[in-house]
């Protein structure tokens, strides 16, 4: 690693006794976040010698089920953005907004 730049994200998940996530702190110091507060925490990694997705999915016990679906909503949504930015495929990024509002309205969410 001579000669490049590094950055770090770092994850501290506090757990009852039962190891079910009571908090979620996050730290990205290059973004200026440090210790932020967090109620869920999705996480994708992509394997490219297994060639597939490994995850992390976590909340806390007390994360509202109405912001859990808000919460998916808008994931979903950056999912479709980002897959057009790293694909350029209109066509398939306009089906997945279009499956975003159908989600959305299903669930009777305001959009954000």
């Amino acid at each position: 690693m001579s000669n490049s730049n590094t950055s770090e994200i770092k994850f501290l998940i506090e757990l009852d006794e039962n190891r079910v996530p009571e908090k979620l702190l996050w730290t990205a110091k290059d973004g200026g976040v440090e210790l932020q507060e967090s109620k869920a925490i999705m996480l994708n990694v992509w394997d490219s010698k297994a060639k597939e997705s490994m995850r992390i999915d976590l909340w806390t016990k007390d994360m509202p089920v109405d912001e859990m679906k808000v919460f998916f909503h808008q994931t979903l949504v950056s999912m479709a953005e980002t897959f057009r930015r790293a694909t350029n495929d209109e066509k398939m990024s306009d089906t997945m907004l279009d499956f975003c509002d159908y989600f959305a309205e299903k669930l009777d969410l305001k959009q954000q």
